[in-house]
């Protein structure tokens, strides 16, 4: 299997014996090369010795070498610069595009890496390498959940930039749509994110002092005031979502979008669309005021929110219910400083190159307490110890980038299983 052997290799798992290259020569590996994981070969810049000859260059692997003709690399230059070939089956020459002849490591997967990586495919248990996690060395997993965390950190950072593009770089505005999307909690944060596009900010800017008209833009735009007949609240809501809409041009999201069953009430797209509109009524330039709080306590009081006084007995238009007021439960703003404030804390410090806010995103995710659910818990079941939002936020990552994806080799601690004899 060629990813096993491209695993032999960056580990440097090489025979106990001096190396010679298929034509005879000595072969020294001083630097194995930086992974690809683009087009072209596999790994760049490795450094080897030939008769005692430096060669730097790329290097190229295959099950059989007679995969390099069949990939044409014998007619491609990108390939010229190949300064080895290695392969488990040598079953031809190979030769750069100039018809020179590359030289070939014949390489072998050793067999209890084979086994112990067909040991973790087969295994129904998840994840698989349960076995030897609660025996990993403290510093092992330590130094794996704080790469896992920054892999998190620019992964989010990435998506945020696809936002900040598609609101013409301004912040606030993918702050809002980044905050709603989070605002649907997992189930909803799809049609969250759609419904955020459908919103006119500039437009709902002019009308920014009158909450009624903020709730009548952002209900119409969710596609929930379409029905002809309702309370007294829902008509007057639907005649100045009606006057709005012709005045700014406005049209509503499909209502298809958004998802009710096994909801809780408070989770109802009603109350967190009402929650939302109450939050951009009393919060102008709501980004900027959370870059400037210092304490988790300030970042919470400024989310905690609330609605107008209608949602205090409803949940959605129509039937009443024992009233209550609609404010945000503190594990649910928790989960929105991780996922919204924290990410553009982390996002915004390296745009402006100011590692203070880098800094403070990843206090406040040591600060805050891991979030709980079934990844977090299946991990403590196979003996990880989660310490606070940034032990949560790297477990989630190596389930959803690596365990999910089947990535054993690309894993840190798949390679402690791998290795083990």
């Amino acid at each position: 299997m060629e990813q096993l052997l491209h695993y032999v290799w960056k580990h440097k798992i090489f025979p106990l014996k001096e190396l010679k290259t298929t034509s005879g020569q000595v072969l020294e590996i001083i630097d194995t090369g930086l992974a690809n994981s683009n087009a072209g070969p596999d790994f760049f810049n490795a450094k080897i010795k030939l008769d005692g000859v430096l060669w730097v260059g790329n290097v190229e692997i295959h099950t059989c070498s007679s995969d390099w003709n069949k990939h044409r690399h014998d007619a491609d230059k990108a390939y010229d610069n190949v300064i080895l070939h290695v392969a488990t089956h040598i079953d031809a020459d190979v030769c750069r595009s100039n018809g020179e002849p590359v030289p070939q490591l014949q390489l072998e997967c050793p067999e209890h890496i084979r086994s112990n990586f067909e040991e973790l495919s087969a295994t129904d248990s998840y994840p698989p390498c349960y076995r030897i996690i609660p025996s990993l060395p403290s510093f092992t997993i330590h130094s794996w959940m704080s790469a896992l965390q920054m892999e998190r950190f620019q992964q989010k950072t990435v998506q945020l930039s696809e936002r900040l593009s598609f609101c013409n770089n301004h912040w606030e505005d993918a702050f809002f749509m980044t905050l709603a999307r989070n605002f649907g909690f997992g189930l909803n944060g799809d049609a969250f994110e759609i419904w955020a596009k459908h919103i006119p900010l500039r437009a709902v800017d002019k009308h920014r002092d009158n909450l009624f008209q903020i709730e009548a833009i952002f209900f119409g735009q969710a596609g929930i005031l379409a029905d002809k007949d309702g309370d007294e609240y829902y008509l007057k809501l639907k005649r100045e979502y009606e006057y709005l809409a012709h005045k700014f041009s406005l049209t509503p999201m499909d209502i298809s979008h958004w998802r009710f069953l096994r909801l809780r009430p408070n989770n109802f797209p009603h109350i967190r669309i009402a929650q939302l509109a109450c939050l951009y009524h009393r919060s102008y330039h709501l980004l900027s005021q959370l870059m400037e709080k210092n304490s988790l306590k300030e970042i919470r009081d400024v989310l905690r929110g609330g609605t107008s006084e209608y949602w205090v007995n409803h949940y959605t238009f129509g039937g009443s219910s024992i009233s209550r007021p609609k404010t945000l439960s503190d594990s649910s703003l928790d989960l929105l400083v991780i996922n919204t404030v924290v990410t553009f804390l982390y996002a915004y410090g390296i745009h402006k190159g100011d590692e203070r806010l880098c800094a403070r995103a990843t206090a406040f995710l040591e600060e805050l307490k891991p979030e709980n659910n079934y990844i977090i818990r299946m991990w403590k079941q196979c003996g990880l110890n989660v310490a606070h939002a940034g032990d949560s936020q790297a477990l989630i990552q190596l389930k959803k980038e690596y365990c999910d994806k089947k990535k054993c080799l690309y894993c840190r601690i798949g390679y402690e299983y791998l290795k083990r004899k």
